[in-house]
């Protein structure tokens, strides 16, 4: 599990696309203090397990699959990533839930500043946009961020100066495709009132007879 709270930004050093299965090289400094092989490491919010660590270089097998349902198709030698090592139990939980398991890719179409904050606003189709609710969380690349504003079609976040400095956004074009994971807590209660899909008893009479609606 990650919280969304980058670490550091990374450096793509190699990618391998060798048929079924391909791999990335990383350069990393400040999250390979502790890590170990086997080790889980979000990358632009993707979950990749370490397999190979040679100093300041890390690497991750990447199924095809990821790579065609993920920005990381799209990154080549010298590309900037997001970084974060998973969540410690003793840690604190500065974000929100992330899995690490991206629900899809959106499409940046606009970036406005508005004072000291910078405005994103990103394309998503309707599967992702139906868990998106304004003021609710989403995960950008990894980042955890609140969303401000929603609309049929896309949704909008203000990013602080930190924010887009300590990552990968303060590079980001129009244009650009970037991963999106969406509150799991959304996911989860619409299996547990929809009782075909989950075969659930619990609807929404059921919440309403115990105070929860």
């Amino acid at each position: 599990m990650f919280t969304g709270i980058i670490e550091e930004i990374g450096t793509v050093k190699e990618i391998r696309r060798n048929g079924d299965k391909s791999y990335i090289r990383i350069q990393a400094d400040k999250i390979l203090s502790d890590v170990n092989i086997g080790d889980s490491i979000a990358v632009n919010g993707v979950c990749l397990t370490v397999t190979r660590l040679d100093g300041n270089i890390f690497q991750a097998d990447v199924m095809n699959e990821t790579l065609s349902r993920s920005s990381l198709g799209n990154l080549h030698t010298g590309s900037s990533v997001n970084l974060e090592r998973a969540m410690q139990a003793n840690g604190r939980f500065g974000g929100h839930i992330v899995s690490g398991h991206i629900d899809g890719t959106g499409t940046i179409t606009n970036i406005r500043n508005d004072g000291i904050a910078v405005w994103y606003t990103v394309k998503a189709n309707a599967n992702i946009m139906r868990y998106i609710v304004e003021k609710g969380s989403i995960a950008i690349d990894g980042i955890s961020l609140t969303v401000a504003k929603t609309s049929e079609n896309d949704f909008s976040v203000s990013v602080i100066p930190h924010t887009s400095m300590q990552t990968i956004l303060s590079l980001k074009k129009v244009g650009d495709v970037v991963n999106l994971e969406n509150d799991i807590i959304g996911k989860y209660v619409e299996k547990l009132i929809s009782p075909a899909k989950s075969g659930s008893n619990i609807d929404k009479a059921f919440l309403m007879e115990r105070g929860f609606i």
